[in-house]
């Protein structure tokens, strides 16, 4: 990156409720002020967390027109018809769980956007970088960046938040509402939530921002022995792994995690899930969970390993309920089991959460995509030179 000028470009997300970023205005100027060969382009948004007057003032040029940039940056979905032929994009494209979809007729409208996005790639010559894949070298292991810790927080949040709107308590501000995570912590911190018992699935980023927010509402975290087997005059949470929740059976991985929700009143899964996974409990199994009333869906996939995440659900209208019997949605209440099931989370704070994905980024991601690859960018790229990568084949079955 010593000599050529190198342009880096900010695209405007498509979805109407995204208002991430994947830089912020500060993270542009300290780019620019460290290298003199970089030139960034930001498209205009009236809909963007930080002003484009902002990064116009730090040395940025705003402008719609990207044909000039060498690699595109995005957040989540792009719009399809804006696609430049023969440029570099990275985004989350959410793809990589879409095996479960070959062969079936297409009824889902974001598999089938999922689908048409992948043909125009493929198309137009794109190099497709997926933010999901930039992994340590095991290719499955460590994912050097998201937004999963936000996704944690304000996932817990509105689900904390559900159970007093439920309890006939007063339910406090949205988190998009407050826009300040300090101020929501001082807010939730000040609740009573009684006696309740929570269980929490995960081991990353995502439950770990989960637990943050656990712990500043005072909900005191115990050991899943201590969980099933004593009492608490206090609200409790605990969280278990993947590791301590999937054993393997006659050959086959199964979940245990039923066998924990007997006596549980809320039930939070932040855990990752794929479809060659086992499914965390059944619709058959719901009934026998008495307590169960609440279910916060951070993972939120779409039919996955939670049976009552039907559809995914949105910031201006976080949740839903489940008729327990029929399995079909109803009318919001203390019937049933009442579902959050928001799929882009971290959009309720997004400057807090652009700041610290612009950070990692910048860390993790610029230096091995400009200068030297040290592997992670190679393993992240799931289309090059008019063709899916060979990791990444069994996309061309999907969009054929």
């Amino acid at each position: 990156m010593k000599n050529k000028i190198i342009t880096l470009a900010v695209l405007k997300e498509a979805r109407i409720d995204e208002n991430r970023s994947p830089f912020s205005p500060s993270q542009i100027s300290n780019l620019l002020d460290k290298f003199s060969n970089l030139k960034i382009i930001v498209q205009p948004s009236k809909r963007r967390c930080f002003k484009n007057e902002d990064y116009l003032k730090v040395g940025a040029q705003i402008t719609d027109d990207l044909s000039s940039a060498d690699i595109i940056f995005g957040v989540k979905e792009v719009d399809i018809s804006t696609l430049i032929k023969d440029k570099t994009y990275l985004f989350f494209s959410h793809t990589s769980k879409v095996r479960q979809y070959i062969g079936q007729t297409l009824k889902d409208d974001s598999v089938i956007y999922k689908k048409e996005l992948l043909k125009k790639i493929i198309n137009k010559n794109i190099t497709l970088i997926d933010y999901e894949n930039v992994r340590d070298v095991s290719g499955e292991g460590y994912r050097y960046l998201g937004f999963g810790r936000f996704a944690g927080i304000i996932g817990t949040y509105n689900t904390l938040n559900l159970y007093l709107k439920l309890s006939n308590k007063r339910p406090l501000s949205r988190a998009f509402e407050i826009n300040n995570y300090e101020q929501i912590k001082k807010l939730i911190s000040n609740q009573n939530f009684n006696k309740i018992k929570i269980l929490l699935t995960g081991s990353g980023r995502a439950s770990k921002g989960a637990i943050e927010m656990l712990e500043h509402a005072n909900i005191k975290q115990v050991s899943i022995n201590d969980y099933l087997n004593k009492k608490y005059n206090e609200a409790i949470f605990s969280n278990i792994s993947a590791k301590e929740h999937i054993e393997r059976k006659d050959g086959k991985d199964i979940s245990k995690v039923k066998n924990y929700l007997f006596d549980t009143d809320i039930f939070i899964a932040c855990h990752y899930w794929d479809p060659k996974f086992p499914k965390l409990f059944f619709p058959k199994h719901i009934n026998e969970f008495k307590n169960l009333k609440i279910i916060g869906d951070v993972t939120c996939d779409i039919n996955g390993s939670v049976p009552t995440t039907i559809r995914s659900t949105s910031i201006a209208k976080p949740y839903y309920s489940i008729n327990t019997d029929s399995m079909k949605e109803i009318e919001l209440g203390n019937k049933g089991i009442a579902v959050m099931a928001v799929d882009n989370l971290p959009s309720e704070l997004p400057q807090d959460s652009s700041e610290e994905f612009g950070s990692s980024v910048i860390s993790e991601i610029l230096p091995y995509l400009i200068d030297k690859d040290d592997g992670r960018i190679n393993r992240a790229t799931t289309a090059l030179n008019g063709n899916f990568c060979s990791k990444f084949d069994y996309l061309s079955d999907f969009i054929n």
